[in-house]
């Protein structure tokens, strides 16, 4: 295999999971320390995989050549590197933050989590990362459900480490919304192997046929994962889940694991089902999804708590990401294509770096009610600033990642005369605008916060900073992730544009 890829494939999820057990063992002095290694080795072993794939295309690795039906392929192509890259960058970025956070947690802070339960936060989000890095790299559907529930129980314990009742309750909300969508999954699973003798994704492509047993498959696999992505109007154990868990978790679970369900109804849809699916199935999801911008927004708007308030926006970004299968017929694809890869990644990097901003206000005022900010922003700006350059790019603002993906998807619909899903993006926009705005001017008002304010360490105040400047730079520099995205595309995205 070229540059030996094969070795960053395998180290993307062994690392991690090597690391989660020796951090498990070591004592809690050196937990943050092998963590940072960690998160270091995982940043060079997905640009090495992002450069092998830049340079010799999609890339197939069978661990211990064993071939199918007895082996485990992993696939890296396009799509899934951006993932893997997305995830090292976000995954780093929340490292460093929660190291500040738990020590902030250990010296007795105003944040609202059971100190006592911090020992369990490294294995857990190390486990969550290497099966993240391991969905992204499966290369069949059955693997695909094995790392799908790592990913959800490693993020059930996680939210739960909150340790307060609001926390446990919608850890177990979670959990049984999560499991009922696994069990739907692998419902579909059994059919397609039972039908076709193999689970093998880009294998299936070429086999299905539009029978019942594989439409009911088909059927089950993606209803179970729109729970697990939370789509209106499934999205019942989002907000509480998000608002109530760790503020390094819910970046996470908002950056990253939604992401992780939502890559897999892609690979189903346009690598496998395409060519069965009625043109009225995509509309529907096309439908829930501008009413997830428009109600999740409006949602927003309404909370007077900020974690919760970024909790309903990431409901309402969400169905951005839907608004492929309405717009997908046709030249257009390759657009459509291209900004739902660039959404993930641009949503990601802003949706992190918001949930941060919010934890480290929480950690100055001890509250995340807005009416207690006030003034905020005269005191810790750097922070403020971050939020509103996260804002940027949930409005769609440029020069912003946000920006362009909102572009290149506003650009299909346009192209592909679908004017609702336009409008709906445009509406989206300005309503996202009304309360980020709300808690810059919140932040920025003459008034004086009525709660005694605690200097936040620099650990909490230069991440999300740093994820937010990411967002600008991927709003300037959009050529190699826009190449990678164009390695290993759907065959339904076949004539190509320029955007």
């Amino acid at each position: 295999m070229p540059l030996e890829v094969d070795a960053a494939m395998m180290g993307l999820v062994c690392v991690p999971l090597t690391a989660a057990l020796l951090v498990f063992l070591t004592s809690t002095r050196a937990v943050a320390a092998w963590t940072m290694v960690t998160s270091a080795i995982q940043f060079g072993l997905a640009t090495w995989l992002t450069y092998g794939v830049l340079h010799s295309g999609p890339l197939q690795y069978q661990i211990g050549s064993w071939t199918l039906p007895l082996g485990i392929t992993l696939h890296a192509d396009g799509i899934s590197t951006l993932m893997i890259w997305m995830t090292s960058l976000v995954g780093g970025a929340s490292t460093i933050y929660a190291s500040g956070y738990l020590s902030a947690l250990r010296r007795g802070s105003k944040l609202p989590v059971d100190a006592r339960l911090v020992p369990a936060f490294w294995p857990l989000w190390l486990i969550l990362w290497a099966a993240l890095n391991a969905l992204f790299l499966s290369g069949d559907l059955f693997n695909i459900y094995v790392t799908l529930e790592m990913v959800t129980l490693s993020a059930v314990a996680l939210i739960g480490l909150a340790g307060r009742e609001r926390a446990l309750v919608a850890a177990m909300r979670y959990l049984i919304a999560a499991m009922t969508g696994s069990l739907l999954y692998l419902l579909g699973v059994g059919l397609m192997y039972a039908a076709y003798g193999t689970l093998a994704w880009d294998r299936l492509g070429g086999l299905v046929q539009a029978d019942g047993p594989t439409l009911c498959a088909a059927s089950l696999m993606t209803a179970g994962l729109l729970v697990k992505t939370a789509l209106f109007p499934l999205h019942y154990w989002l907000p509480d889940a998000h608002a109530n868990a760790p503020a390094p978790v819910s970046g996470v679970l908002s950056g990253l694991v939604l992401k992780g369900s939502f890559f897999i109804i892609l690979r189903l849809w346009l690598y496998i089902f395409f060519p069965l699916l009625p043109i009225r199935a995509g509309q529907l999801l096309c439908g829930l999804g501008m009413a997830a911008i428009l109600w999740g927004s409006c949602q927003a708007i309404r909370q007077q708590r900020v974690k919760q308030m970024i909790a309903y926006s990431t409901v309402a970004q969400i169905g951005y990401l839907f608004l492929i299968f309405g717009i997908w017929d046709g030249w257009e694809t390759g657009l459509a294509w291209r900004g739902t890869g660039y959404f993930m990644l641009s949503h990601a990097c802003a949706k992190a770096a918001a949930f941060m901003v919010a934890g480290s206000l929480m950690y100055a005022v001890g509250t995340d009610r807005l009416e207690d900010w006030a003034g905020i922003g005269r005191r810790e700006p750097v922070l403020v600033f971050a939020f509103g350059l996260a804002g940027v790019s949930l409005m769609g603002l440029p020069p912003s990642g946000g920006f362009i993906a909102k572009w290149l998807l506003l650009n299909a619909a346009v192209a592909g005369g679908h004017w609702m899903p336009a409008l709906v993006m445009i509406v989206g926009g300005l309503l996202a605008a009304v309360y980020v705005f709300r808690v810059i001017a919140v932040s920025f008002s003459d008034q004086e916060s009525s709660q005694s304010i605690v200097p936040v360490p620099l650990a909490l105040r230069w991440p999300p900073l740093l994820l937010a400047l990411t967002m600008i730079v991927f709003g300037v520099l959009t050529t190699q992730p826009i190449r990678l995205l164009e390695i290993g595309t759907p065959t339904t995205a076949v004539a190509e544009v320029s955007p």
